[in-house]
């Protein structure tokens, strides 16, 4: 594994770990809506950046898709 990878996995384990927290969601309902988010597309593509950002940055585009449908 590498570096940018290892980023990834870590944002996707503190993004899960917020939407427990925040929306009451079991883990599985949290990883599910994680790996099926769009945000999630755009975080495991390295030209985007993302990867590199903090969570807590990164989560509030995934709780605004999440709300919205949509990530804006």
């Amino acid at each position: 594994m590498n570096d940018v990878e290892y980023q990834i996995e870590c944002t996707t384990r503190d993004l899960a770990t917020y939407l427990v927290r925040d929306f009451s969601f079991t883990v599985e309902q949290a990883l599910r809506a994680v790996y099926n988010s769009e945000l999630y597309q755009k975080l495991c593509d390295p030209k985007t950046g993302l990867y590199f950002q903090s969570p807590l940055y990164v989560y509030d585009y995934l709780k605004t898709e999440i709300k919205t449908g949509k990530l804006q």
